[in-house]
């Protein structure tokens, strides 16, 4: 088993409620529990010596790997194949749509011989609390128990276990046609066991699952040209969305870098009103309204909770529960992904102003509104007083879209952002018949727009940049002409759309900005962003430059791990960096291809 595979070589496996990644040597090196953003069990990816893993694969090292989905759904197939024969492990965890948590979750594994005859290995070695804390086993015929400050491990197996230190190992060695099964369970230390399983039960519940999910994505509503990748994007946005909130995380994961041995290491397992909020119009493309609804609410609920409280009405990310604290802490003990320290869980941009959330707020408020989303008399009181808050402070520096840690400015895409809101918030206003100070709001969304193409605008680049007063160039502005800001086919938006393909465009992929023309407080270079890369084809979609938006979608496809899977950024060689997977890339994924399909359309008709 590799020390560090690499970040791309995984599969995501989840129940709604929490999720684990599995590498193509049938290694489970990430899992949380109970939640997605409590503290690991398993995070080998992070610290291989000191994270722990939980494996079952074949004995030796001349397999060759095969990892795939089962078609259409959330259950993942790795394949092993060598001379002597080929075996299946298959894992999945039982969806829990449930609008209850739980601290019960079971993550399931079967094992199969398809061709030959195959010994598989199991070593479970879990690490609780990051890694921090140590753990007792008490190992019985029915099964191992790893009993941890807080949190006990379950681990059954349809065959033989024996002690390794503190950890498990077993064996099974399976002909042609036959199976075993091994279930790693979490729960409260005062929680019953989980009742005993055989194989039979266990496979049969894999059918259940496949079930699950074949239903579920049989409901959408695309009927596009790239299925394929965007039936994945949503089954991926669903695993990683929180079930009895609604509320999605940005990633499974935490601290894999955006550059290899550099220090932007952070904690996604939160949720952002801006990703939140745009995958709104993701679910909504796709016809899963449930979904929608649901996170509109959450958000509502949002602005609702600081409705009487002076100062910021929305903070930019919160726990998928709505809790508002995310102290970061630095985990020293841990040597992070190939070396990448720091490993930082929690974070610290929860604390910044970026006064763009506002803007995307009211755009998903607004949005839902087509399957008869409205925000209540009370909700509507909130968002009114959050409207009348910002007239008040839209004209102030922020952290900007991308938390740069480099002090607040004059960002562009947040002044933007800002006449969304108040745009959004007046249509709401006059279709609702709400009370709301309409005149303030015309009077900030006018002079926003003013000032935006006067600040904002770089004759240099003959582009609107980064903030005011400078001439760096920011892929956050792809999103202008779908939020209306610009007409998609304006002068200036063509001009800045020239502008960011000449300084920003790399072989069709696409960087934020450069770190170097403006420092962002951080060490360290990374690689190109491939929500922004998605935000690229959406834009040239809608000005019109389909032959170059096509080619830039489907050459994008050919960084997806094999999967069909992205992380946060593609490095110099095509490596996948960062956070993985991340739900923003596959929104934007989603909404890129509604976009492109539509104007396709158009240009046959």
């Amino acid at each position: 088993m590799d020390r560090y595979p690499p970040i791309a070589d995984h599969g995501l496996v989840g129940d709604l409620q929490t999720a684990a990644l599995v590498s193509s040597q049938g290694a489970v090196n990430w899992f949380c529990s109970p939640r997605f953003d409590s503290p690991s069990i398993f995070a080998a990816l992070l610290d291989h010596d000191r994270g722990g893993y939980f494996l079952l694969a074949p004995d030796g090292a001349d397999s060759t790997c095969r990892q795939l989905y089962y078609p259409d759904t959330g259950v993942l197939v790795t394949r092993f194949m060598s001379p002597e024969g080929v075996g299946e492990v298959i894992d999945w965890m039982n969806a829990n749509t449930s609008r209850t948590a739980t601290d019960r979750h079971t993550l399931l594994r079967v094992v199969r011989a398809v061709r030959g005859t195959v010994r598989f290995t199991l070593e479970c070695r879990p690490r609780f609390d990051y890694g921090r804390a140590a753990h007792e086993l008490d190992l019985r015929p029915e099964g191992a128990v790893f009993r941890a400050p807080g949190i006990t491990g379950h681990l059954q197996a349809s065959f033989p276990l024996e002690r390794d230190g503190h950890d498990v190992r077993g064996s099974v060695t399976l002909a042609v046609g036959e199976s075993a099964m091994a279930a790693f369970t979490t729960c409260d230390p005062d929680g019953p066991a989980p009742a005993p399983r055989t194989v039979e039960e266990t496979t049969a519940e894999l059918w259940e699952a496949v079930d699950f999910w074949q239903r579920w994505l049989h409901t959408s509503h695309y009927r596009g040209r790239w299925a394929e990748m965007v039936n994945r994007s949503a089954i991926t946005l669903k695993l990683l969305t929180y079930a009895p909130s609604g509320a999605p995380v940005a990633a499974a994961t935490m601290g894999l870098p955006e550059q290899v041995g550099g220090e932007r290491n952070w904690d996604y397992r939160y949720t952002w009103v801006r990703d939140g909020s745009l995958s709104v119009r993701a679910l909504l493309d796709l016809g899963f309204v449930e979904e929608a609804t649901q996170f509109t609410r959450w958000l509502g609920d949002r602005m609702r909770d600081r409705a009487e409280i002076p100062g910021e009405r929305l903070q930019i990310m919160y726990r998928v529960d709505g809790d508002p604290y995310l102290t970061e802490e630095v985990l020293e003990h841990l040597e992070g992904y190939r070396g990448s320290r720091p490993v930082r869980a929690g974070n610290a941009a929860a604390d910044q102003l970026q006064l763009d959330i506002y803007g995307e707020a009211m755009y998903a408020l607004t949005e839902s509104m087509e399957v008869g989303v409205q925000t209540g008399y009370h909700g509507w009181k909130g968002l009114a007083r959050s409207m009348d808050w910002l007239a008040d402070n839209w004209d102030r520096p922020d952290e900007g879209v991308w938390e740069t840690r480099g002090g607040r400015k004059d960002f562009t895409y947040s002044r933007v952002m800002c006449w969304v809101a108040f745009d959004r918030a007046l249509r709401l206003a006059f279709d609702l018949s709400r009370p709301a100070n309409t005149e303030l709001w015309t009077g900030a969304r006018d002079a926003i727009l003013d000032q935006v193409m006067d600040k904002g605008w770089s004759q240099r680049e003959q582009a609107l940049v980064q903030h005011y007063g400078g001439d760096v160039l920011d892929a956050s502005l792809l999103l202008i002409p779908r939020v209306g800001f610009l007409s998609p086919k304006s002068p200036g938006w063509l001009s800045t759309l020239d502008a960011m393909e000449r300084k920003l465009v790399s072989d069709s992929l696409v960087y934020r900005y450069d770190p170097a023309a403006s420092p962002d407080g951080l060490r360290g270079s990374e690689g190109t962003f491939s929500l922004c890369t998605y935000l690229y084809v959406d834009a040239l979609a809608r000005a019109g430059r389909l032959r170059t938006a096509r080619y830039t979608f489907e050459k994008m496809h050919t960084y997806a791990n094999h999967v069909g899977l992205f992380a946060e950024e593609i490095g110099p060689s095509g490596e996948q960096l960062g956070n993985f997977p991340q739900a923003f890339t596959h929104l934007s994924l989603i909404m890129a291809a509604s976009t492109l399909d539509e104007a396709l359309e158009q240009q046959r008709d």
